[in-house]
């Protein structure tokens, strides 16, 4: 099953605290979530997306009849810290040791989509 997350960054002159929206999407299953997040920077909002994404698939087991998982991101250095291929600051140790603990649990794999060319990352952040 194919999924996505990503963040944006909400404008300077926004009226709420958080800094971005976070979200993913599962097409497959007609899913699309977003929230705002305050965030301290854009692999901290993109952290925080995939970490939203794979809770609400540990969340909802119900819906999800097969067990392997495509997720698609446009963050290169989440995407490679994620997949050991690379480090984030160490403030981001413990979000990368839960996804990880997904990753174990779940044994999705975790890759990287362009932003332009993927239409199902660009509807993430219309």
């Amino acid at each position: 099953m194919d999924c996505y997350f990503g963040s944006i960054h909400l404008p300077e002159d926004r009226q709420l605290d958080q800094s971005v929206v976070v979200s993913f999407k599962i097409p497959e299953l007609g899913i699309k979530f977003k929230a705002p997040f305050d965030a301290v920077d854009a692999n901290h909002g993109d952290l925080a997306a995939l970490l939203a994404l794979l809770e609400f698939i540990d969340s909802n087991q119900k819906y999800f009849t097969r067990h392997t998982y495509q997720i698609y991101g446009n963050n290169l250095k989440v995407i490679n810290a994620v997949n050991r291929r690379d480090c984030l600051p160490p403030e981001f140790a413990p979000l990368i040791a839960k996804a990880l603990g997904y990753r174990d649990k779940y044994r999705f794999s975790l890759a990287w989509a362009p932003l332009r060319s993927n239409p199902e990352l660009e509807e993430l952040f219309d």
